[in-house]
């Protein structure tokens, strides 16, 4: 285990602000997130693993190539362990539980291979997803995209969306949630649970 203090000191992870082509905006750290307060508080997150910060770069030169004027968003990154462990004591028994790893199986964020993301548009827009961010209701969930257009909850532009940042995504390595279109992970997680340290 590595303490999120130590991060900077360790050749393994890369900080989110040196990236090329990605825009960072950390909503943990202030109070524009579910818990509407800062979550993070003077812990210094802003850092991926190197394989997961090549894969995101990678993404967003795919997504330049293709929609000029288009960016990627991270929302979330590295997630120290002992936040998830607040969270979980905060969303344990309700909903929002099930948006959550389990602190004891461990988050991906918290080995700092996990992003939450979405897009900027041309003008520095942020991208109409059709649901907020961290926003724990059906319409966040991609597996359930031929339901939602057939009801109206989501039009097909915000699905449109949607597919274009998971395609991104996919060609940094990473790979999506059902129930979450802002949240990837890079590799397999059962493998970076396993070989990779977590970060307290």
């Amino acid at each position: 285990m590595i303490r999120v203090e130590d991060i900077a000191a360790d050749p393994g992870f890369v900080r989110l602000h040196t990236l090329q082509g990605v825009r960072v905006d950390l909503r943990y750290v202030g109070s524009h997130n579910f818990a509407g307060r800062s979550l993070y508080g003077t812990l210094d997150c802003a850092w991926l693993r190197r394989e997961a910060a090549l894969g995101l770069e990678a993404a967003a030169r795919w997504l330049a190539a293709r929609r000029h004027g288009w960016t990627i968003l991270v929302l979330d990154a590295l997630r120290p362990q002992r936040v998830q462990e607040a969270i979980w004591k905060d969303v344990e028994g309700t909903p929002a539980q099930h948006y959550f790893a389990h602190p004891g199986r461990g988050s991906i964020h918290s080995f700092g291979m996990a992003v939450d993301v979405t897009l900027l548009g041309p003008g520095d827009a942020e991208a109409d997803m059709g649901s907020g961010y961290d926003e724990m209701t059906p319409a966040s969930h991609p597996a359930l995209h031929e339901q939602l257009l057939a009801s109206g909850v989501l039009q097909p532009a915000q699905v449109h969306l949607r597919h274009w940042l998971a395609e991104a995504m996919a060609h940094g390595g990473f790979h999506g949630l059902p129930n979450e279109w802002w949240h990837f992970d890079h590799g397999d997680r059962d493998r970076v649970r396993v070989e990779m340290p977590r970060v307290y």
